[in-house]
């Protein structure tokens, strides 16, 4: 039995998990004859979750590489084995199609999509933020926003749980870590950014609009979703004004992709550049998690935001 607070972090996910089939994997799985899950997970946020949760009871393989960005992942055939041989695949639909391909064809019943957790945001930092390139598919950017990977953390765990039922009792205990880590962490987002001489933030593209929401920032994005997207002449002019607008100091830029247009951008407004991570995946050779690298863009907003 879950304990009632992964049990209500969870709840939004239920229908979900109660739709997804018991988990079938291949006996001769080296995860599955060592006696753990073996899950497969299709980028880094989900990584970091599945390995938090399933702990020593799973052994978690994560299918896009450090420093390598995963909108576009390419898999090959080992991977596309990987998939079928997993006894859970965790991903989230419309961010990688090449994985969502996979999973159709291989691993429909063994897998949980991370977006049935928590519904679409909507709203100013959201308006027109959809991946063009990927379907129309909105924002996926959810675990920027800790209590929204709080709610996936507890439908993991119950997820995991059906799928081992022997160990049910650690992954509801480890879910519960992991989501008090992250209610933490949400407030600290809350007070480091409660009182700030800015509310604007100036991205190279919109990745941070879950998170702008969850802490009544405003995102100011040069470009959509899709993150090498080359933005026009007018775009640079009109995000330029803006900046100058409201006396932004910083365009922040992330790891993963060049900072060529962010800073284009500072050179337009006078203004500096700044990393801003999107934790999309971490930078290769990083020693960092997913709380350390999210604290340091606390500090890295507190700084340019002027927050006291």
């Amino acid at each position: 039995m879950l304990s009632r607070t992964l049990q209500r972090s969870a709840v939004t996910g239920a229908a979900a998990l109660l739709a997804l089939g018991t988990v079938a994997a291949c006996s001769d799985s080296p995860a599955e004859t060592s006696g753990r899950t073996s899950v497969v997970t299709g980028f880094y946020p989900l990584q970091f979750v599945a390995e938090k949760v399933g702990g020593p009871d799973t052994t978690v393989v994560n299918l896009a590489q450090p420093g390598a960005e995963p909108h576009d992942m390419e898999l090959s055939p080992a991977q596309v084995g990987q998939v079928a041989d997993a006894g859970l695949v965790l991903y989230l639909k419309g961010f990688q199609p090449q994985l969502d391909a996979a999973i159709e064809q291989n691993a429909a019943d063994r897998a949980f999509d991370a977006g049935t957790v928590t519904p679409p945001a909507t709203g100013p930092n959201h308006s027109g933020a959809v991946d063009e390139d990927h379907a129309g598919a909105p924002d996926p950017h959810v675990w920027l926003d800790p209590t929204r990977l709080a709610a996936i953390t507890g439908s993991m765990a119950n997820r995991l749980a059906q799928a081992d039922p022997a160990h049910a009792a650690d992954y509801a205990r480890r879910g519960n870590e992991l989501i008090a880590e992250l209610n933490k962490l949400d407030g600290e987002f809350a007070a480091g950014l409660k009182d700030c001489q800015r509310r604007e933030i100036v991205t190279s593209h919109a990745a941070f609009g879950y998170l702008a929401d969850r802490y009544r920032l405003k995102q100011i994005a040069l470009t959509g979703l899709t993150p090498e997207a080359e933005p026009t002449p007018q775009q640079i002019a009109a995000v330029a004004a803006e900046a100058r607008k409201y006396g932004a100091t910083t365009i922040f830029f992330e790891t993963l992709v060049s900072p060529k247009v962010a800073e284009t951008l500072a050179a337009e407004t006078g203004a500096k550049t700044a990393v801003l991570d999107p934790l999309e995946g971490l930078a290769e050779g990083g020693s960092g998690d997913y709380l350390s690298v999210m604290r340091t863009n606390l500090a890295t907003l507190r700084t340019a935001l002027g927050c006291s």
